[in-house]
């Protein structure tokens, strides 16, 4: 019997952690209605937009197997005050808390919510 809950727990350590919880409650909270669940662009209203949502799980596929990190923080944060392509609203407002260091793909440091990384930590983790 003991081998067997053994077993278990062996069993229990196979199976991936989310990787990301904080941002897929994010996602899940903001992002699920456009995007769907699992972020493949289908949505409870995705067929009401007049621009299809975007599948996120395609991103680092379609950008030659590197996930395009910035790109997809300037998408999601947006820029204050206006929409930006699409029809998707700017997330910044609602991301708002803690700060930390971001180093970009320059080198340069850019105090960024952690909200955001979360949400793109998330984003990473569910590509095909």
């Amino acid at each position: 019997m003991r081998a067997l809950g053994l077993s278990f727990v062996l069993l229990a350590g196979c199976v991936p952690a989310d990787t990301a919880p904080e941002g897929r409650a994010i996602f899940e909270s903001y992002c699920v209605s456009c995007h769907g669940s699992e972020g493949q662009g289908d949505g409870p209203l995705s067929d009401q937009l007049p621009i299809a949502p975007v599948d996120l799980t395609l991103l680092q596929a379609t950008n030659g197997g590197v996930f395009p990190t910035e790109d997809v923080m300037i998408q999601i944060f947006g820029y204050p005050g206006r929409f930006h392509q699409g029809l998707m609203p700017e997330f910044g407002p609602l991301l708002e808390g803690p700060q930390v260091d971001w180093v970009g793909p320059a080198g340069r440091v850019t105090q960024t919510p952690q909200a955001l990384l979360d949400v793109v930590d998330y984003l990473r983790s569910v590509q095909q």
